[in-house]
C-alpha cells in the first residue's frame, strides 16, 4: 500500500502529509510532475525519520500538448528529480499516452534514464493493453507496473489479468472511487460483517488480487491509519465473490485524450 498525493489545491500540505504517512508506516509514496507537489513530497521524505533507501518513491512525467523532441522528455525527467531533491526514483511512469504522445520519441528517453540509474524501474500509466504492447516492443527496460484507476466499481479485470500474464504490477489509483464505494451495498454489508469501514473493505479486496498494489490518497493521520489497517483485513471467499459480482463502470478520472482509441 502506498500514499497517493494528487490534489488540486494546497499542494504545500503534502510536505506534512508525506512525513506523517511515513511515520504511520507507509513506505511507498506516489506523485507526478503534473500534480505540482514534487518539491513538497521530497521535503516530506527528508523531514521523516525514515532513511531514503527505505522509501519507494514514484513519479510520472511526460504530459505534453505539443509533439515532443527527445530532449523534452529527458529534461522533464531531470526536472522531476530536481524538484524531488533526489538523484533517482524507484519508479518512473509515462503518465498519459495522450495528445501528441510519440512512443518512438518518449520511450527511448525512459530507457536512457533507466540505464543512467535515474530510475530503478520504468512504468506506464493510463495505457490500454494495445498501447502497453506497443511500449513493450520499443522499450529495452522491463515494464515494472501499470497504474490505472481501479476499484470495486471499476474492476479492470482485463488489465489485472494482463498484469499477471506479463508479470508487472497493476497499481490502483482512486481505489475508493473518490468515496463512491462507500455507498455500494455489497461493500457496506461486508464492512458491517467485519466491523470494518467500506474504505478498508475496498482496499482489502484490491490487495487480495494478484499483482495489485493500491495508492489511496489521505490527508489526515486518522484516514492514513485506517487505510493502512486494511492490509490486515482478511476477506473470505464469500466476501470476495460479493464484491467481484459488482457490475460497475464508474470512472472518476476520464482518460480521454484519445488514449483508448490509438
Amino acid at each position: 500500500m502506498g500514499l497517493g498525493t494528487y490534489s488540486d489545491d494546497n499542494r504545500e500540505q503534502w510536505r506534512d502529509n508525506v512525513s506523517t504517512a511515513l511515520d504511520v508506516g507507509y513506505r511507498h509514496i506516489d506523485t507526478a510532475q503534473v500534480y505540482g507537489n514534487e518539491e513538497y513530497v521530497g521535503q516530506g521524505i527528508r523531514d521523516a525519520d525514515v532513511d531514503r533507501e527505505d522509501v519507494f518513491l514514484s513519479t510520472k512525467t511526460v504530459h505534453v500538448d505539443v509533439p515532443p523532441e527527445p530532449e523534452d522528455t529527458a529534461d522533464a525527467i531531470d526536472g522531476c528529480l530536481e524538484r524531488l531533491g533526489v538523484d533517482s526514483v524507484d519508479m518512473l511512469y509515462v503518465h498519459w499516452p495522450a495528445d501528441n504522445y510519440d512512443p518512438e520519441v518518449v520511450l527511448p528517453a525512459f530507457d536512457a534514464a533507466y540505464d543512467a540509474g535515474k530510475t530503478r524501474n520504468v512504468a506506464l500509466s493510463n495505457f490500454s493493453a494495445a498501447l502497453i504492447d506497443e511500449a513493450r516492443e520499443i522499450l529495452d527496460a522491463p515494464i515494472a507496473a501499470h497504474q490505472v484507476e481501479c476499484h470495486p466499481l471499476l474492476q479492470q479485470e482485463d488489465l489485472r489479468e494482463y498484469a499477471v500474464e506479463h508479470d508487472h504490477w497493476l497499481v490502483a489509483y482512486a481505489p475508493l472511487a473518490q468515496g463512491a464505494v462507500f455507498d455500494e451495498p455489497a461493500v457496506q454489508d461486508v464492512a458491517e460483517k467485519h466491523d470494518a469501514s467500506p474504505a478498508q473493505v475496498s482496499l482489502a479486496w484490491l490487495l487480495s488480487k494478484e499483482n495489485v498494489a493500491v495508492i489511496p490518497k489521505a490527508s489526515s493521520r486518522e484516514h492514513m491509519e485506517q487505510n493502512f489497517a486494511a492490509r490486515d483485513l482478511e476477506l473470505d471467499d464469500e466476501d470476495l465473490r460479493r464484491i467481484d459480482d459488482i457490475d460497475g463502470t464508474h470512472r472518476c478520472i476520464d482518460p480521454g485524450h484519445g488514449v483508448w482509441n490509438r
